[in-house]
């Protein structure tokens, strides 16, 4: 089950319409720690589950990327050549990157997963869609191969935490 339940009402937003962004990486929290140890641009952000996401801000997407464009898999905001550093981080173990983002109950979501030194699987995409899909979400399906199991009654994205922050700059 999708789950894009966010309080209502929040500073500066219409009564009733709701926004939701995140770009970033996942993964267990040790393996993030380990592969970003030397970038200082990474803020590691604990979930539950032993899970941890690094937001990807404008400081680490200028940091890891190589300069070429943007956007490789289809994602919008994958720095160029990051593909390729996710694909050598994997080998530490398997890596997430994800991109959601909703309007008042309508949006995308993309998500890929690197293991073993390369993509692994997807990326999976959600095309715009309203929120009551019963399908599973790409960013709940790469949170399962990271081997994340549903809490009763929540699907993984929810299990996980990620509904605690509707922006991106509240995790970072």
């Amino acid at each position: 089950m999708l789950s894009w339940t966010v309080p209502l009402g929040g500073a500066g937003e219409e009564e009733g319409i709701v926004g939701y962004e995140l770009r970033a990486l996942m993964a267990d929290k040790v393996v993030l720690a380990a592969v970003t140890a030397d970038l200082e641009q990474a803020r590691i952000v604990p979930l539950r589950h032993e899970m941890a996401l690094v937001p990807m801000t404008d400081a680490l997407f200028d940091a890891v990327s190589d300069g070429s464009t943007a956007g490789a898999l289809g994602f919008c905001f994958l720095p160029g050549g990051f593909e390729r550093v996710l694909a050598a981080w994997s080998s530490t173990g398997p890596i997430a990157y994800v991109e959601a983002e909703y309007f008042g109950g309508v949006g995308t979501q993309r998500a890929a997963v690197w293991a073993q030194g390369a993509l692994a699987f997807g990326p999976f995409a959600s095309e715009p869609r309203e929120r009551t899909s019963r399908q599973v979400s790409p960013v709940s399906r790469a949170l399962r191969l990271l081997g994340v199991v549903a809490d009763c009654g929540l699907d993984e994205f929810d299990s996980v935490g990620l509904q605690r922050h509707r922006r991106l700059v509240d995790w970072a």
